[in-house]
């Protein structure tokens, strides 16, 4: 299992918690992103995720006069930037989220998504099937990008 320290996102965007819930969903459509982190005095103190806020909507909640706290899920999930993939996989499931704050110590210091994680596990994955690769041909990883021939190949050479 792969480490997430080097995945994580410490470049939260954030808004303070007294933001409205209107401009947080404007932020995530800007950005393309699918959470952002909840300041209280420039400190972190969790996130909202799109699924925060369509449960503060669904609930009544008028968008443009609902605070970021109020639609901040008690008890956010949070992880140590020292976990592995499968640590946040279980967590986010558990939670049913695909956004993790992640902590060093007791400091939020960033946040991991589903598709970090899924970045993270392919990258592993990958070089975990180069090294079996370059061991199979005797460390000749020069021969990389060449395939495979093995010996029960039945074409018959090119005279």
């Amino acid at each position: 299992m792969a480490c997430i320290k080097n995945r994580v996102v410490r470049n939260v965007v954030s808004l303070d918690e007294t933001a409205s819930c209107e401009d947080a969903a404007r932020l995530m459509a800007e950005r393309r992103i699918g959470s952002v982190g909840v300041r209280r005095g420039g400190k972190l103190i969790g996130l909202v995720s799109e699924r925060d806020l369509l449960s503060a909507f669904v609930l009544g909640g008028d968008p443009s006069r609902t605070a970021l706290r109020e639609a901040m899920r008690p008890g956010v999930p949070v992880i140590s930037v020292q976990a592995t993939d499968g640590e946040c996989a279980h967590l986010m499931r558990n939670h049913g989220t695909r956004h993790l704050a992640v902590t060093d110590g007791d400091e939020i210091v960033g946040v991991i998504s589903m598709l970090d994680l899924v970045d993270l596990v392919v990258e592993d994955k990958q070089w975990s099937i180069d090294q079996l690769e370059s061991y199979i041909r005797g460390g000749r990883s020069w021969q990389l990008s060449e395939p495979i021939l093995t010996m029960f190949n039945h074409e018959q050479p090119a005279s």
